[in-house]
C-alpha cells in the first residue's frame, strides 16, 4: 500500500490540523466578522458620517462649530421647536474630539446586528434607540424644569452623541446570542452604564442610556424573526436557500482542494 492510499484510506491527507485550520480557525473566522461594504453598509456609512463631522470639528472655527452644534441639539427647547431636526442631526456628532472609541463600538455592536439582521432592521434599532432614548430622557428634564427641580438652564445643555444608537444595538444583538453570551453581554452593558452614571452624575445620561438598552432588548422578538433570513441572503449563495452539493472526487484520488 502506497503513503496516498494509506491516507486516502483514513479520509484524507496528513494535514487534518492544518485543514481544519482553514477551514474554520481563527483567522477565518476573524476575517468573516470583519466589516466590509457589502456585509455593513449602515455600520460604515454612518462611521463614514460621524468620521467626517469630527474631523470638521477638530479642524473648524470652534465657534462655528458650537453654533452647528447647538442647531443640531436634541435639548428641550431644540426638541420643541425643531423635533425633527434635532432628532437627526443630534445623532451626526460624537461627544467629545475623540473618534475612534466609536469606532470599535460600532465593531463590536451595530456591525454584528447588521450581519445577522440586515442593513435595514440595524438601522431602524440604531433609530429607535437614539428617538425613544432622547424622548424620554428630555421629557424628564422638562418635567423637572416644569417643576422646579431644574434650573430652566437644563433645557439648553448640549445633547449630541450616538451612544443611544450604540446602545440599543448592543441590547438588540444580546437577544440573538445563545444564553450564556447573552448574560455576559447584558451584564457588561449594566456595569458600564452604572459606571457612567455614577461619574457624570447627570439626569439625562441615567435616563436616556438604560432607555437605550431597553429598547433593544424591547425588540428581541422582532429581530428573532430575521436573524439569519435576509433577503437575498441564501444558503451557499445559491436561490431559494438551496445547497450546492459538494462534488464527487475521481476515483482513486482524495479531494484535497474540497478539505481546505
Amino acid at each position: 500500500m502506497t503513503e496516498r492510499q494509506a491516507y486516502a484510506g483514513r479520509g484524507g491527507p496528513p494535514y487534518g490540523m492544518f485543514r481544519l485550520g482553514l477551514r474554520a480557525g481563527v483567522v477565518e473566522r476573524v476575517l468573516a466578522r470583519v466589516p466590509t461594504p457589502r456585509r455593513n453598509p449602515f455600520a460604515l456609512g454612518y462611521l463614514a458620517v460621524v468620521g467626517a463631522t469630527t474631523t470638521f470639528a477638530g479642524l473648524a472655527d470652534p465657534e462655528l462649530v458650537l453654533r452647528l452644534q447647538e442647531a443640531s441639539s436634541s435639548d428641550g427647547h431644540n426638541l420643541l421647536q425643531h423635533p425633527l431636526r434635532a432628532l437627526l442631526f443630534s445623532g451626526f456628532w460624537v461627544a467629545g474630539p475623540v473618534w475612534i472609541p466609536y469606532l470599535w463600538a460600532f465593531a463590536f455592536t451595530v456591525a454584528p446586528l447588521e450581519r445577522r439582521v440586515g442593513p435595514g432592521r440595524a438601522a431602524a434599532v440604531f433609530a429607535a434607540g437614539h428617538v425613544v432614548a432622547t424622548l424620554l430622557s428630555q421629557g424628564v428634564v422638562v418635567v423637572a424644569v416644569e417643576t422646579g427641580r431644574l434650573a430652566p438652564a437644563a433645557m439648553d445643555h448640549l445633547d449630541i452623541g450616538v451612544s443611544y444608537g450604540v446602545l440599543a444595538s448592543l441590547g438588540a444583538l444580546a437577544g440573538l446570542l445563545r444564553p450564556a453570551g447573552r448574560s455576559a453581554v447584558l451584564a457588561l452593558a449594566a456595569a458600564l452604564i452604572v459606571q457612567q452614571i455614577a461619574a457624570d452624575r447627570d439626569l439625562v445620561t441615567g435616563v436616556g442610556h438604560p432607555a437605550a438598552l431597553l429598547v433593544g432588548v424591547a425588540l428581541w422578538r422582532w429581530l428573532r424573526r430575521w436573524d439569519g433570513h435576509r433577503p437575498g441572503r441564501t444558503r451557499l449563495g445559491l436561490p431559494g436557500g438551496l445547497s450546492r452539493p459538494a462534488p464527487a472526487p475521481a476515483r482513486g484520488r482524495t479531494a484535497v482542494l474540497d478539505r481546505f
